[in-house]
Order: structure tokens, then sequence, then C-alpha cells
């Protein structure tokens, strides 16, 4: 029976799953490198935690690691019920607190190591964390794409941390009872995008599909709704989804260096994120908080028929 240690929290709304100890060796190399080993090796591992019956469609894993770089803190690895993450903001805030919790890291300003790249946190005396994101920036503007059923839909492109098709156009208001129909209408802005070979720079494949709006209660400057990959809506506000977002803002003069950008989620959690200018784009400041759920040993049984997750079936080792 294979055992793997892990503390559950969500930042939110949305659950991050930090795997702390029973993982195989992914041995040594980059963050990147270790990242594909996990891919081509373990795959049916990334099933098993995040997938029902232990996981959920909405559930981000984060798999700690030994640091290449000593001055960062700890390295991590995401991934979700489809595949894997360059970086996760959410997930970054739930395991800041994590590490926290787990008394690694007190409160002040650390560096974590990404497959992306290295990310700054500071942990707050209040339990609030703020990471300063990989650099992002706005690839395209102005994209159409014909979306069947809804017609022509234009938006930018852009990269924060993962690449994000964000558009201005919705059919409904960006509200919780309205899930449904915005669940399927990104999911057809996913689909067309695929259809139509659009992606991000050197071929970057877009998987994130980001509604962009009016906060309506007054309470942020905005609210979004995030399709992720796997076909789950963020419950978050998303930490590279707002990201992308201030690229695109600065981008269009219309968020200064330094102004604070309040970013709801469709939950009406929010972000607060801020911007240093960078070399090529922006770089992100996210300011969020998470609450632990849960600490637990999960039990992987060899005879259990769904042992790799009800998504990881065809993936048994």
């Amino acid at each position: 029976m294979h055992r793997l240690t892990v503390i559950d929290s969500h930042t939110a709304g949305e659950p991050t799953r930090v795997v702390l100890d029973g993982f195989p060796d992914l041995g040594g190399g980059s963050l990147a490198q270790r990242r594909e080993r996990f891919r081509e090796d373990f795959d049916p591992w990334r099933s098993a935690i995040a997938c029902e019956p232990r996981g959920s469609d909405t559930m981000v894993g984060a798999l700690l690691q030994a640091p290449v770089d000593p001055a960062c803190a700890a390295g991590v690895i995401f991934f979700n019920n489809v595949g894997y993450l360059g970086m996760c903001g959410h997930g970054m805030i739930g395991m800041t607190r994590t590490l926290a919790h787990l008394g690694r890291i007190v409160p002040g300003e650390h560096l974590i190591e990404t497959p992306v790249g290295v990310v700054g946190v500071e942990l707050h005396a209040d339990g609030r964390v703020s990471i300063d994101n990989v650099e992002s920036h706005r690839a395209r503007t102005g994209v159409a794409v014909e979306v069947p059923d809804y017609g022509t839909v234009v938006g930018d492109v852009a990269w924060g941390g993962n690449w994000f098709f964000i558009t201005s156009q919705s059919p409904v208001p960006l509200s919780l009872a309205h899930e449904p129909a915005l669940t399927a209408y990104t999911k057809a802005i996913q689909r067309a995008i695929d259809a139509a070979g659009i992606g991000g720079d050197d071929g970057g494949v877009i998987d994130h599909i980001e509604i962009n709006g009016a906060a309506p209660d007054g309470a942020g400057q905005a609210r979004n709704f995030v399709l992720c990959p796997g076909g789950a809506y963020d419950r978050s506000p998303c930490g590279t989804g707002t990201s992308a977002k201030l690229a695109c803002l600065a981008a269009d003069g219309m968020l200064g260096e330094g102004e604070r950008w309040v970013q709801q989620g469709i939950l009406g959690s929010a972000f607060e994120g801020t911007y240093r200018k960078g070399d090529r784009g922006v770089l992100p400041r996210i300011t969020g908080q998470a609450w632990l759920t849960g600490s637990a040993e999960i039990l992987l049984e060899p005879d259990d028929p769904f042992v790799w997750g009800i998504r990881g079936v065809a993936l048994r080792p």
C-alpha cells in the first residue's frame, strides 16, 4: 500500500493539496526537468492525488520539492485533474500558508522555485500572502475567433504563468447563478481556439479562458470567470489570470505602475494586484489569503479499481 502525506487548504474558495511525503523520487535537475519526469514516468500519481475519488475536478496539487537554488525556501510542481501547470497563483498562496503551518517559514519574504522560474512570496503577519509572480505580458490583442452558437468573440492573449485568452464579452452576467451558462460559453471558446490553432508565444498552448467585467456589487474593480484546464471553473479570482489581466491593463494604459487593482472571482472573493514594470511586460504582485482545511494520509491500495483516480483508469502502470 502506498501512503502519501498531504495538507489541504483553500485560497478564496479554490482548493490546494500540498504533497509532503510518500511521492516517488523525481531525482535531480531543474524543476522543469523534474516536472517532465513526473509527466512521463509518474502521471498516474497525479490522477490519484487530484482526481476523484480522493480529489475533484477543482483540486490543484502542489508537490513539494527540494529547490536547486539554495536561496529558495522550497520548490514546487503544480498539477491538476488533467495535467501540469507552469505556475499557480492561488496554489502558491495556499502552499505558503501550509509552509507557515509546518513551521518551515515565518512572516517575511521568501523565494519559491517553480518550473517557470523563481517566485517571491511574502507572508504577512495577519496571514495574508503576497506573491511576486513571474513576468507577465500581453502577446496579442484584438484576437477574433468564431465560436459556434456565440458568434465572433474578441480578446487578448496574455501570459501570467499560464496562457490565457481574456475577453470582456459574455452572454450572461458574471454571477454564480449563471455558472452553467458561463462554463458552456468558455468551453465553446476553448474548443474554437484549439480548432483555429490560436496560441501564445512559440506555440504556447492557451489552456485558460477568462471573462472579465465590472464587479456587479461595487466591492471591487472587476469580476472574472476563469475556465481552467479540465473544464472546471476557478473558484478564486485566479492568481495567474489576474497577473495576465494586469499585463493587459498596463499595455492599454488603464492601470499605472503601483496602482491597486481589486479582482473578484465568480464567488465574490477577491485578490489585490499591483505591478512594477518589467523588461517585456509587468512584474505582478498578487495578494490573497488561504485557510487550512485538513491534513491526511492518502492511501493507495493496489487492488482498488480506482486507485489511480476515475480519470486515471487508463493510466494504470
